[in-house]
């Protein structure tokens, strides 16, 4: 009997994009990180791509890419968001494909996913269609070769998404075991119905078609999966491993495959260091005899099914109700609160599901004068959201159109179908109440849709939307219904060209460059840019045009902003004032601003551009909270330095209060506690400053104060440790640099600071290995390299 293991991973994250800006604005959810994919990133997605692997003594023998040794799966939008945000992590993801071939027999590890996540039993079938296509091509654009398999957002299922699957020439993809119905052996006449047993998951199985094909199906072991995602399995690296190769029935002499499919964000990001118990699992696998790792391709090229089965339609792996969580309250949720329900989730989806009927009118209708092929055209897009550059526009123009167009109709057609789309996207139903973030965020991709259908068909789709939304209900008193919601937190966020604009005209006041100055998603070029300043106040007005990078639309508006200090801005904008009148306007207000008469350049704002004005309530979050940190920076350094007067004056005072055994007031205390804490973080904005943090610790264990922003802290000083640590391999023979650095942890430790060390940790073992193969450091430097290792967790054997 042969014995293989395969573990896959499927990582995905729900998109957060603006509908309109296309980045994530500031989540302070993740703090001390941007966003929560910043965050799970470096938890998760980058430790699992260079993980330590210790043997018995704790020491690193290795450090591998976990990706390279497993099957995975990433979401298509989160590959997007990470090619930008963090292309470091991005590519050591396509460079463990490449390495997965060579470990299994040329089959990569990477499969596919249907788009953004879509439950598609619940889909049309032409949206199913457009998410394998788009799933695939994105793949193909990334990994650069053809899937072999293909993830289902929550494994939800029907034999029509698996027939097109098949169209698109997928082999195989992968279910929970109680999605199997019954199975025989091929060639059998009757099926094993399965009641109060699961399938046999350690077998390939094919499944039949009505269409007269087949494909392969993965059944994953169940308890195995739940083993590691909920309960503790990956507390330890060796049961984990343990635990996998036990599976094995050894009455079989069938060769057998134990697999398990979890969520990828259980290994770092779930459970701490949960990628170096993978890290540990695979390397012990690797090194028994008794069996062996592979991926699903390899293992398909290898063995044929020889097994049969008959599937639940509309399954799932997260609903034991089928796909009901999706569209009704079935009592399936995240185990929050007992008294809320999730009756909002069926009136959603009707809204939605009429709304898509309603947007798919439309495109019919307008595409037919346009695209040569409508359905085509749709599902080529891919090609343009991958490459938004006027070469790939241009050639999808060319390839799709019946004749010259209007490039910005033919985008918001396009981006219309795309948020027709990402509302259906999973997440949105998943969680327990409809004013939720992931439920927000779909319903701003539905606002997104109806706006653009606004501007192509001028159809106002939203009233009629809304009034289905007041069918369902909030678990939020105060909310009441999903329609207060969408007022509340989803109108707010819209965006259009004009507000764009009085974004860039407010910014600019606050930007050195504002020539080069893009607005996320939006490019800005000016025909007229002029700015005067007056010690706090500052007066900017010119003429610029907008463009959207996504729709090529355009505008072109005057504006005038005065900023007057602190939070107080006014501005204006007009989108037809003509040349003359603002070259008028500019003389006038110009000369008032530099003879300090801020009451007539306030006048002259009013005269020219009427009386509507925007304030910096205007500024998009993250513009916004920019501005503000710029605006409050010099009142928190004045602050800081009338706080420091105070310290450095009464510090004698106070040390005698407390040498008297005298209560110190807590006014003295918490101004202690800001100028040390501010001190604190100066420690590493540079190079780090261990004598001045040796100072300032000691005097908050003397004074008994606090870490005001520990999470903040651990950050910037893993930052700064890795910053080091590269000086170090630098400097190979300057023990004095070592020995400082060794002298920050036990001062980290006293307090509890634990900062991200993953990188510092990989970088020391890669030093670590180039001495070991070309010696030539001193015995000193050998001794002080040895204890960092111990304080960074890496326990090397380095003899000096």
């Amino acid at each position: 009997m042969e014995k293989y293991i395969c573990i896959h991973g499927h990582f995905y994250q729900p998109p957060r994009e603006n509908a309109w800006l296309e980045v994530i604005e500031v989540q302070d959810s993740a703090h001390p990180f941007h966003d929560w994919n910043e965050r799970i990133t470096s938890e998760c997605y980058a430790p699992n791509a260079a993980s330590r692997i210790l043997n018995d003594k704790g020491i690193i023998k290795n450090i591998i890419n976990n990706y390279s040794k497993i099957s995975f799966n990433f979401g298509p939008t989160l590959l997007s968001w990470m090619e930008s945000n963090d292309p470091e992590t991005y590519q050591a993801i396509l460079e463990a494909d490449e390495l997965s071939k060579k470990n299994f027999g040329g089959h990569g590890s990477a499969i596919a996913q249907v788009y953004n996540h879509i439950i598609m039993p619940l889909a049309s079938k032409q949206d199913k269609e457009t998410q394998i296509i788009w799933g695939i091509r994105d793949f193909e654009y990334r990994f650069n070769r053809k899937p072999e398999g293909i993830w289902l957002a929550e494994t939800a299922v029907d034999l029509e998404t698996l027939d097109l699957l098949v169209d698109h020439h997928i082999t195989y993809t992968i279910l929970a075991p109680r999605q199997a119905k019954a199975f025989r052996r091929l060639g059998e006449t009757e099926f094993t119905t399965l009641k109060d047993t699961t399938v046999d998951t350690k077998k390939p199985y094919s499944v039949h078609l009505p269409s007269g094909r087949s494909i392969v199906v993965f059944f994953y072991d169940g308890d195995i999966s739940q083993s590691v995602a909920f309960n503790g399995l990956l507390n330890d690296g060796a049961k984990f491993a343990s635990k996998l190769m036990n599976s094995f029935n050894p009455a079989q002499k069938e060769t057998q495959l134990v697999h398990i499919a979890t969520d990828g964000e259980t290994y770092g990001h779930h459970h701490k260091h949960g990628e170096m118990a993978l890290a540990y699992c695979i390397d012990f696998i690797e090194r028994s005899n008794d069996c062996e790792l592979t991926n699903y391709g390899q293992f398909l090229a290898k063995f044929v099914p020889q097994y049969e089965a008959l599937i639940h339609e509309n399954s799932s792996w997260s609903c034991v109700h089928g796909v009901e969580r999706w569209r009704n309250d079935c009592g399936c949720n995240t185990g929050g609160r007992g008294d809320w329900n999730q009756k909002w989730r069926k009136p959603l989806r009707e809204a939605l599901d009429w709304l898509r009927d309603e947007l798919t009118n439309i495109y019919n209708k307008e595409a037919v004068q346009i695209f040569k092929d409508p359905e085509e055209a749709r599902n080529n897009y891919i090609q343009v959201i991958l490459r938004r550059n006027d070469e790939t526009i241009k050639k999808f123009l060319r390839e799709h159109c019946i004749r010259d167009t209007d490039q910005s109709r033919v985008l918001r057609l396009m981006e219309m179908q795309r948020n027709a789309m990402l509302m259906y996207t999973s997440c949105g139903w998943f969680f327990d109440e409809v004013s939720g973030i992931e439920t927000t965020q779909i319903m701003q991709y539905a606002c997104r849709a109806m706006q653009l259908v606004s501007q192509i068909a001028d159809r106002n789709l939203e009233d009629d939307f809304l009034k289905r939304l007041e069918d369902a209900p909030s678990n939020v008193e105060s909310y009441l219904n999903a329609a207060n919601v969408y007022n509340k937190f989803v109108i707010p966020s819209k965006t259009n060209l004009q507000r764009v604009g009085m974004h860039y005209a407010v910014s600019s006041i606050f930007e050195e460059d504002p020539d080069a100055f893009p607005v996320f998603n939006y490019t800005t070029s000016n025909e007229v840019f002029v700015k005067r300043e007056a010690g706090e106040q500052k007066l900017a007005l010119g003429v610029t045009k907008v463009k959207s990078n996504v729709t090529r639309s355009e505008k072109k508006f005057a504006f005038a902003v005065i900023y007057m200090g602190k939070h107080n801005i006014i501005g204006n904008i007009s989108l037809d004032m003509e040349e003359e009148k603002f070259a008028s306007m500019q003389v006038r207000m110009v000369k008032a601003f530099d003879e300090s008469r801020l009451g007539e350049v306030i006048g002259l704002m009013q005269q020219y551009f009427g009386p509507e004005k925007y304030t910096i309530w205007q500024l998009f979050q993250d513009e916004k909270r920019k501005v503000f940190n710029q605006i409050t920076q010099q009142s928190m350094s004045d602050l800081e330095d009338s706080l420091r007067k105070i310290y450095n004056r009464d510090y004698p005072l106070v040390t005698a209060l407390a040498n008297n055994e005298i209560p110190i007031p807590n006014a003295y205390r918490t101004t202690f506690e800001y100028v040390l804490n501010a001190d604190l973080l100066k420690c590493f904005q540079e190079k780090i400053n261990i004598k001045e943090f040796e100072r300032i610790t000691g005097e908050l264990a003397k004074w008994s104060l606090q870490i005001e922003d520990p999470r903040k802290l651990e950050q910037i000083a893993g930052i700064s440790i890795f910053k080091e640590l590269k000086r170090i391999g630098a400097e190979r023979q300057n023990h004095k640099r070592v020995e400082r650095l060794n002298r920050l942890f036990p001062l980290l430790e006293r307090f509890k600071i634990q900062p991200d060390l993953n990188k510092s940790q990989n970088y020391y073992f890669e030093i670590y290995t180039e001495i070991m193969e070309k010696d030539g450091c001193s015995p000193e430097w050998i001794k002080q390299f040895n204890i960092l290792g111990d304080s960074l967790g890496v326990k090397v054997e380095l003899a000096s």
